[in-house]
């Protein structure tokens, strides 16, 4: 009885929180009409970055109590005021973008972006709003440092960002190692300073950002050395607009024309004066961090808490379904026993795709997949607790259904001999000895989420991770904010471990339980009584 009011009590909480955050995905969507949607990383100074408040005429990101700033920014709130829509930023990772756009999750790309021949292809693109060019960052104390030509980067370890023309570029460096690409620019400027890799491709910009915080690099130009060449576009940054969208495009184009370069040329010193700095050291590093970003830290904890306790739950219910739908004698009926074998092979189906594929691939499909094929545009927290709880739930049905499998015969036999039918032999026999057996695997299967959640930043979920990497790119403290991260998923992790050891333990009953004894103890009296009246 207490372990039916347990997981009632659950259920009920994991009910509760997703009519919360269903009503939050409403009104989300509800406020979404007259807002211009601009996708970003927000993570890439002077272009764009992440921020606490709206100084400097920050716009705020969608989902976060955070805000986004940059010469992008200030081109999308341009274009914006043009068009009397509020601009509301999108943060989602680089390779996220174009998907994004193609599903009508945003309605522009301002993120520093190429018009590359590939991208053409998928999206249309405005006039240029910025032109740039190519150069290798290197340690000025580097062997590097005073490389002349493409041949000079012989042995170098070169990388450049993921999904961006700048990693085609390594190629040309004749005799440089080709790392693999990353997924950011914080994580190169960390690799670069670590010595990891010898220099990474960006365009020119990159290097005056990263100069005001790391005075000891220095830029390899590219441009006009022999060897070196790269179409004319690919030094241009235009907006990406979304195929058949010919009337934003024109009304986009429109408004860039009416910007002068010396507009142009101002903000973008504004943003590089106004980019992100490190902290100044001036106390714990520990207490700096925690004391700047713990607002920011904590959401993260309760978005990450929340995926793996509301997938947890939900996907427990859905694992329990289906493993006892695969354990049901096969009938004797004829339709009956082939419709039982059609949905025993969807069942197993289900399990087989989400089993073997990653929650990230499986997230990116859904998120944005739904939103393209259906046009049905998920809030992302609803899409992250169903792609969480789904994935659990195809995990834990083979958990239960081993559970089941594994009670020993004689409970069924027994059963059967009292008359039970298979439900009552199911709920009342099998099944709370099998739950009980496979509670282990049940909290193992939480922390795994707790972990796992981190996938979900490739739909730019704000969940620890996330988070953490947002503080990292802003002030520059890779390890220090990352080890501050690492410390808390420790902590989650072993008091959720904690806490379902008392329940399993709980469940277990008292360890001397003996039935007859009882018997005894509570008969006795009254028969002494019994004899003593008689």
């Amino acid at each position: 009885m207490k372990s039916r009011k347990l997981w009632k009590w659950a259920f009920l909480l994991a009910i509760g929180f997703s009519l919360f955050f269903g009503g939050k995905s409403q009104s989300v969507q509800a406020a979404s009409k007259g807002e211009l949607k601009i996708g970003m990383e927000a993570n890439y100074p002077p272009y764009n970055w992440t921020q606490s408040t709206k100084a400097h005429g920050a716009v705020p990101i969608d989902g976060s109590k955070q805000f986004a700033n940059g010469y992008d920014v200030q081109i999308a709130k341009i274009i914006g005021k043009k068009l009397h829509r509020k601009v509301v930023v999108e943060k989602t990772e680089w390779d996220g973008l174009l998907p994004a756009l193609t599903s009508g999750k945003i309605d522009l790309i301002i993120a520093g972006m190429s018009p590359t021949a590939q991208r053409k292809k998928a999206i249309n693109f405005s006039a240029p709003y910025r032109k740039s060019t190519f150069v290798v960052i290197v340690n000025k104390n580097s062997k590097y440092a005073n490389a002349k030509t493409v041949n000079d980067f012989k042995g170098a370890k070169i990388t450049a960002q993921q999904g961006t023309l700048h990693y085609g570029l390594i190629k040309q460096l004749k005799g440089a190692h080709r790392e693999p690409a990353m997924r950011d620019f914080p994580s190169m400027r960390e690799s670069l300073s670590a010595g990891t890799i010898d220099g990474y491709v960006a365009e020119d910009l990159e290097y005056i950002s990263y100069k005001r915080v790391n005075p000891n690099i220095k830029e390899v130009v590219l441009k006009g050395q022999n060897g070196f060449h790269y179409p004319a576009s690919d030094g241009e940054t235009s907006i990406g607009v979304k195929k058949g969208n010919d009337q934003l495009l024109a009304q986009v184009n429109q408004i860039l024309s009416g910007i002068s370069n010396a507009k142009r040329n101002q903000l973008m010193k504004a943003a590089i004066v106004q980019q992100p700095q490190t902290e100044t050291k001036t106390q714990n590093w520990f207490v700096t961090i925690m004391k700047t970003y713990g607002s920011m830290i904590l959401s993260g904890v309760g978005m990450t808490l929340l995926l793996a306790l509301v997938g947890t739950i939900v996907g427990f219910v859905i694992g329990l379904l289906v493993g006892i739908v695969r354990t049901i004698p096969t009938p004797t009926a004829r339709f009956k026993r082939w419709g039982l074998k059609f949905v025993k092979w969807l069942l197993s189906v289900y399990v087989e795709i989400f089993r073997g594929t990653p929650m990230m691939v499986q997230a990116a499909v859904i998120y944005y997949g739904i939103a393209q094929l259906w046009h049905l545009n998920l809030n992302r927290t609803v899409a992250a607790l169903i792609i969480v709880s789904i994935n659990t739930g195809a995990y834990l049905a083979e958990v239960i259904r081993g559970g089941i499998i594994s009670t020993p015969t004689g409970q069924f036999e027994a059963a059967s001999a009292l008359g039970m039918t298979h439900s009552q032999k199911m709920w009342h026999i099998i099944l709370p000895q099998a739950i009980r057996n496979c509670l282990p695997s049940i909290t193992n299967e939480f922390i795994v989420n707790i972990k796992d959640t981190s996938v979900l930043s490739i739909i730019s979920v704000s969940e620890l991770f996330f988070v953490g990497t947002t503080i990292a790119s802003q002030t520059f403290e890779f390890f220090q904010t990352y080890f501050i991260i690492s410390l808390i998923y420790l902590i989650l992790t072993f008091s959720i471990t904690r806490i379902f050891n008392w329940i399993e333990k709980r469940l277990e009953g008292p360890q001397n339980y003996n039935l007859m004894a009882n018997q005894v103890q509570t008969v006795a009296p009254k028969l002494s009584k019994e004899v003593s009246h008689d």
